[in-house]
């Protein structure tokens, strides 16, 4: 079938690495076959190209962890991307859990094969290329807002670094659930963006109207003080990333002081990602998509991704 994979890890130049090509993988016989009609991509595949969770050894890798499509019985579906234990009823604290492209082959192809308990249903509202926005980049926004972050009903968020995947979701949800949302961006373009999606816009380390009841933090060590320091008495600081940097310095007495949370968020659950499907399904919400290409086209989408200046998710249409 044709693939977009990984045929050399290449931490500098990661899509020298990048194939596109037929490429049969083998997966477990018991797991079951979705036909991809959308797909879309995270700097988590990047990352793969760069060798960051992808050892050389399990080359060739089939990339991508988000799609949506039709299962071998016909039904409209969208993948969940954690391949974990059975035993876990939260997949997410399994020590041994893996996404898709990195121990399996991922969603970039004509087909993906995953556990049928993987498979969730995808509401008819939703749009093959909107569904396959949400089981990375968004779902890790809706676990950080409500299930870790305890968004309160009326409260506070601050996206830090708004404009990517996980950031825009954040801000897209945390509006749609009725908070008051400010997020970070160094890009005048970008800010102008953010207001358009109903949050204030404020300038990296910019003083905030209010302390906020969570912070969503992606960025890491350039950005954790301020994330500190934006932080109601109480406040969680949900961090899913450290994309500029994972070694930061914490202000110890400021934390107990305020008897703050600092919080660590990975994915989210099959349930979770059912939730998030009705939520955008009844209410509306939809995610916000910088580009689509054709599938014959990824290496262009690919080269957009990298370049960093994406807002929103970037798309790719299987059937083109």
């Amino acid at each position: 079938m044709l693939a977009a994979y990984a045929s050399a890890i290449d931490p500098d130049n990661p899509l020298a690495g990048l194939t596109v090509g037929e490429l049969d993988p083998v997966t477990p016989d018991d797991w079951v076959s979705v036909e991809v009609r959308a797909s879309s991509l995270n700097h988590h595949d990047l990352w793969s190209l760069r060798g960051v969770g992808l050892p050389a050894d399990r080359l060739p890798m089939v990339l991508g962890c988000d799609a949506a499509g039709v299962d071998e019985d016909g039904n409209e579906v969208v993948v969940h991307a954690v391949i974990a234990s059975p035993e876990y009823p939260d997949e997410t604290m399994d020590p041994g859990r893996t996404l898709l492209s990195e121990k399996y082959p991922g969603t970039l192809a004509q087909r993906v094969r995953v556990p049928r308990r993987n498979l969730v249903p995808k509401p008819p509202e939703l749009s093959f290329a909107e569904a396959a926005c949400l089981p990375t980049a968004w779902l890790t926004a809706y676990r950080m807002l409500r299930v870790r972050g305890r968004l309160p009903e009326g409260g506070s968020v601050l996206v830090q670094g708004g404009g990517g995947g996980v950031a825009t979701a954040a801000t897209v949800l945390g509006a749609a659930l009725g908070a008051r949302v400010y997020a970070t961006s160094r890009d005048p373009g970008k800010r102008e963006r953010i207001a358009a999606l109903g949050a204030t816009p404020v300038e990296p380390g910019g003083r905030l109207p209010e302390r906020v009841d969570v912070v969503i933090e992606t960025v890491g060590a350039p950005t954790i003080e301020h994330s500190l320091k934006c932080a109601s008495p109480g406040g969680r600081i949900v961090v899913s990333g450290a994309t500029a940097g994972h070694l930061a310095s914490v202000d110890l007495r400021r934390v107990f002081f305020l008897q703050l949370e600092i919080l660590g968020s990975t994915m989210g659950t099959r349930d979770e990602l059912g939730a998030l499907l009705s939520l955008c399904a009844g209410r509306g919400i939809r995610p916000i998509i910088d580009s689509e290409y054709p599938f014959s086209d990824v290496r262009r989408a690919f080269e957009r991704l990298e370049t960093g200046e994406v807002f929103g998710k970037l798309v790719l249409d299987h059937t083109r």
